[in-house]
């Protein structure tokens, strides 16, 4: 009958297995534990960058310096694994000799980072010129509230009659019951920011057209030959100007959207049209005009000069506007030499931090709209002309 020392030569060579086949697994373990870990920490770290830079620049206009950012265009992290293995008697006393299997591991890290400075004719535009209207209603549909987003974004209204400046404080007092009357629509769920849809048509004389131009016109146009008349009919479908309304533009009709169309591309790219009409929710106080979209380098010089040149005040709502759920002095209340927030810097010996909050976070969804107005504005770090900086661990 076996017995227990017959096994004793397989249980002997099992720590040689064992030295084989347990490296191994720690590697197989180790692995992608290593690049889950590095992967996210990068991130935090990259994104903790970001909101540094974008308050360390608020804390430069607040100072009247130049604004500067830097951006993190490439990390190479490399992962060395150091395996050992190896046998140390079993404390079995004088009945055995068997051996028990020692192994171990490490993991070193050399990551290798590539910081830029943003600079050059390319981000200097892009810093300086205002907005574009599709950028405002791309962030519209996305849910943010549009009393924050105009706040940050626009510079005033039309013909200098509302001012986003608290310098301008009647400009500004209107400014900011106007918006705040377009938050109080959006929280009913009736604010549109579409553009204006309809059809253009032109008749041209059937001889004008050659046979073979026929076939180019159809890709662009829909082709109607009319034989009473001996015209061809071209008709395009347009995808107008940008328009926030307390209605459906869709019901009106074509001539009065061509109108709005016509009215709202007298103006410039940045100027984003308003139409509140009575009859519909919000028409106890008419709107109509434009506001002007600013350049993100006027949206930080805003914030910065905030803290000090000009600050905000208190405005109350339009007689007119239902209650709404936030109005706060400040759109981005920064905390200036007090106790540190959730995020904080130091410049011209003085403490930026934005503060905790609790309830409604409107300073936060305010610093995470600028960061996402700032990614809009920056273009791939890799096509940068600048020369880049790399750092070895």
């Amino acid at each position: 009958m076996p017995n227990f020392f017959d096994h004793l030569p397989a249980l002997r060579r099992l720590p040689a297995v064992l030295g084989i086949a347990a490296p191994l697994l720690l590697a197989g373990c180790l692995s992608p534990l290593a690049l889950d870990r590095a992967v996210v920490e990068y991130d935090k770290a990259t994104a903790d960058t970001l909101s540094r830079q974008l308050l360390l620049n608020i804390a430069r206009a607040h100072q009247h310096q130049p604004l500067h950012f830097t951006g993190v265009s490439n990390i190479a992290a490399t992962f060395n694994f150091q395996l050992n293995a190896g046998a140390t008697p079993a404390a079995t006393g004088e009945n055995g000799s068997l051996l028990t299997p020692v192994f171990g591991g490490t993991v070193s890290e050399n990551p290798t980072i590539s910081i830029v400075p943003i600079e050059g004719e390319e981000f200097t535009k892009r810093m300086l010129t205002p907005f574009p209207e599709s950028r405002l209603t791309m962030l519209l549909r996305q849910g943010v509230d549009v009393d924050l987003l105009l706040r940050l974004l626009a510079g005033g209204g039309q013909n200098g009659i509302y001012s986003n400046r608290p310098a301008d404080a009647a400009g500004y007092r209107v400014f900011r019951q106007a918006v705040l009357h377009l938050s109080s629509i959006q929280d009913r769920h009736q604010l549109f920011a579409e553009p204006l849809m309809f059809e253009r048509e032109w008749l041209l004389p059937a001889a004008a057209v050659a046979a073979e131009h026929l076939a180019e016109l159809e890709k662009d146009y829909a082709v109607e030959f009319l034989p009473q008349s001996g015209q061809v009919r071209l008709k395009k479908r347009v995808v107008g100007r940008i328009v926030l309304t307390n209605y459906d533009p869709a019901q009106l009709s074509k001539a009065e959207r061509q109108r709005l169309h016509e009215e709202a591309g007298q103006g410039a790219d940045n100027d984003v049209g308003v139409d509140i009409r009575a009859g519909y929710p919000g028409g106890e106080w008419p709107l109509h005009g434009v506001f002007r979209l600013r350049s993100f380098h006027n949206v930080l010089n805003f914030i910065g000069q905030g803290l000090g040149d000009e600050p905000e005040f208190a405005v109350d709502k339009h007689p007119a506007t239902p209650e709404v759920r936030e109005n706060p002095v400040r759109t981005l209340a920064l905390a200036m030499d007090g106790d540190g927030g959730e995020l904080s810097v130091e410049f011209g010996g003085h403490h930026y931090a934005l503060p905790a909050e609790t309830g409604y976070q409107w300073n936060r969804e305010g610093f995470r709209l600028l960061c996402q107005i700032f990614q809009m504005t920056v273009a791939n770090l890799n096509q940068q002309g600048a020369p880049a900086i790399t750092i070895a661990k």
